[in-house]
């Protein structure tokens, strides 16, 4: 393992003597292993007894992205930030515009009725997660969104007019998280955090929604913290 961490390390390939030298192996042993890795393909010889990572490695991380399932990953996080704040956890996604709850974690001490169960859908600009996915989308993408969905609102809270969404989505993009006060359901306001694939894509959002009396300010950096984590574990740096 070693050796591998070496020679991702590097830019260009590797003599044998810098690898025995970065891993602290004796030259003799550096030579075994990495003959023992270029044999299975995850190690490839060059030009001048140089080393550089095989194609083997290539097909092994394409067949780990290929089973990485946001959902899969997410799960247990979810559980765990429910515990530590008592309320109702979401990870949502982007289908057209609106975003589709897939996972959630709750109880009945969250002191609120799950309204819309996994598999249910709400419009992007009246949630936090759909925000992020505005947020991260060019002014066209947005002005385009209004014009075809007409932003219709739910509540009195509903943010209605560009200026006033483009304001929002503007919060967004410098905090690095979103909120919905209020503009889905009255009496529940709603957090949300990024979840990222490893290219950089947002493929997610992670949500706290609580009756609005009880949100707290703490949890952002505890929400925040969460989806990081989950973004790691899908290959996010």
């Amino acid at each position: 393992m070693k050796v591998l961490d070496v020679l991702a390390d590097q830019p260009h390939p590797v003599s044998l003597k810098d690898i025995a030298a970065l891993t602290a192996l004796h030259a003799s042993t550096a030579h075994r292993i990495l003959n023992d890795l270029a044999v299975g393909r995850y190690v490839e010889r060059v030009n001048n007894g140089m080393y550089q990572l095989g194609i083997r490695l290539l097909e092994l991380g394409a067949l780990v992205k290929d089973r990485l399932n946001v959902r899969d990953v997410a799960h247990d996080h979810l559980q765990t930030l429910h515990h530590l704040t008592g309320q109702t956890v979401n990870l949502s996604i982007q289908q057209g515009d609106d975003i589709v709850y897939i996972d959630r974690a709750w109880s009945e001490r969250s002191g609120m009725q799950v309204v819309r169960a996994i598999g249910g859908r709400a419009p992007l600009h009246l949630t936090s997660v759909g925000k992020l996915f505005l947020a991260s989308s060019d002014a066209r993408y947005v002005r385009a969104y209004a014009t075809r969905t007409g932003l219709s609102g739910n509540t009195r809270n509903s943010l209605t007019d560009l200026d006033r969404l483009e304001r929002d989505l503007s919060f967004v993009r410098r905090h690095g998280y979103a909120r919905d006060n209020e503009e889905l359901e009255l009496g529940v306001r709603c957090i949300s955090a990024g979840i990222y694939d490893d290219s950089g894509k947002l493929v997610a959002g992670l949500s706290i929604s609580a009756p609005a009396e009880r949100l707290q300010e703490e949890w952002v950096e505890m929400l925040v913290s969460t989806a990081a984590k989950i973004s790691a574990a899908l290959g996010y740096e």
